[in-house]
């Protein structure tokens, strides 16, 4: 038992309200519950009660034990003095207020149905299952399943949008400046993620637009600024990148990062950051104003074509600088294009319109659901309960729920949960 379910069955009115008595034996009617207090001070506030034919405005203290208003000192504290009902779950003792008068007392413990009760039991205190309701999740209502996937998606895309709203406070709401941070970070995927991130912030976003109307100067300076150009090679690319580097080094007051920050490592040699960069490269010096064409954009295809981009001819050959390879395209795939739709794309989407106080949920609805659903751990499992994924909506909304409410148990917060505990 824990405090919260006695918040959600007095939130929800989950217990037999008429013919209440207080513990002193009066007569108690619940005019109002109260509104959820999320911060400091008592649980529910502006409620309304009478006791006894005389009604009384204030608000309301819940706890498992009436002795826990003096295990947490409320006593001391004046947040607390409009108390007008304290509400337990086993009362062990009388508590007074501060004109010595004792304090209303309301038990719950006989008035909660004993279904509600047996199921949190089962719910919350099921140690070794995976998600508290995987035994019954797969019978949860398709309504009710397609309304929570979309509040969760959407929250996923609130989560996300937060770190993204401190970089566009950098660079003063330029979307384009952080649309160019944001591709580069996931252009390193997990690995070298905020390796990339640190290179695309070395530099005044200026610096970028000046030169990325040039695939040779734009080479240049972005493996320049991740420190690849720095050994001396045998390489007449290399060493072209690396005399225009100096320039530009010059030029603009540049100062670069390591390379040993971008890991290699058991790594596919298509991630590897050398190329992942000269991709970067291709994207940008293809598409200028790249976030003025992607904000118009709800077509998959159209954005796949977008990204449609061809590397230098030297890295057909390389994945290093210094040694050749068997010769490939090393164009986007579909399957990275998603994942920048899904992390980058949306998220600052999302962000655009709020700001203009116009979101369009139709539209990032009908772009995620044309989306392949993502593979991992988390979505198999939920595909092993009977929770099966068609397309990036259901995976992202299954990632948050299993991240968000499954794993601290906020099973109370979530419509799955609640429609579990009210099972009889």
């Amino acid at each position: 038992m824990n405090e919260d379910f006695l918040h959600y069955v007095w939130k929800f009115k989950l217990f037999a309200n008429n013919n209440l008595h207080l513990t002193s034996g009066e007569g108690l009617e619940i005019l109002k519950f109260g509104m959820h207090n999320f911060n400091a001070g008592p649980d529910f506030l502006n409620s309304q009660i009478k006791i006894d034919g005389q009604v009384w405005v204030g608000n309301v203290e819940i706890h498992l034990k009436s002795s826990d208003w003096y295990l947490h000192k409320h006593e001391k504290d004046p947040n607390y003095d409009a108390v007008i009902l304290h509400v337990v779950w086993e009362h062990d003792g009388v508590i007074y207020m501060k004109n010595n008068q004792p304090l209303p007392t309301l038990v719950l413990k006989d008035l909660v149905d004993i279904h509600l009760l047996k199921n949190y039991k089962v719910l919350l205190f099921s140690k070794k299952d995976w998600i508290p309701c995987e035994k019954s999740i797969n019978k949860t209502d398709d309504f009710i399943l397609e309304n929570w996937k979309e509040r969760l998606f959407f929250e996923r895309l609130e989560r996300k949008s937060s770190f993204i709203k401190n970089l566009l406070t950098q660079k003063n709401n330029n979307f384009e400046a952080v649309l160019f941070q944001l591709l580069a970070k996931n252009f390193g995927l997990k690995i070298n993620g905020d390796a990339f991130l640190r290179l695309a912030t070395s530099m005044d976003f200026s610096v970028v637009q000046k030169v990325s109307f040039s695939e040779y100067q734009f080479a240049a300076l972005l493996f320049g600024q991740a420190g690849f150009l720095e050994e001396a090679l045998e390489n007449d690319y290399h060493l072209e990148l690396k005399n225009e580097y100096q320039y530009l080094k010059h030029k603009y007051h540049l100062k670069p990062i390591s390379k040993a920050q971008f890991s290699f490592f058991r790594m596919r040699p298509n991630n590897f950051p050398t190329i992942r960069i000269a991709q970067l490269v291709a994207v940008f010096t293809k598409q200028n104003s790249l976030f003025s064409k992607l904000i118009h954009l709800n077509d998959l295809q159209a954005i796949y074509d977008l990204f449609a981009i061809e590397v230098h001819s030297f890295w057909k050959t390389h994945y290093h600088f210094d040694s050749i390879s068997k010769k490939s395209p090393k164009r986007l795939t579909k399957s990275f294009i998603d994942l920048l739709i899904i992390n980058t794309i949306l998220p600052l989407k999302f962000l655009y319109q709020k700001s203009r106080g116009d979101v369009d949920e139709d539209s990032f609805l009908s772009l995620i659901k044309s989306v392949k659903p993502e593979k991992n751990s988390i979505v198999s499992k939920f595909s092993d309960l009977g929770i099966l994924s068609k397309n990036a909506f259901d995976t992202q909304a299954l990632l948050e729920l299993k991240n968000n409410y499954c794993a601290p148990k906020q099973c109370l917060r979530c419509a799955i949960g609640k429609t579990i505990l009210n099972k009889k």
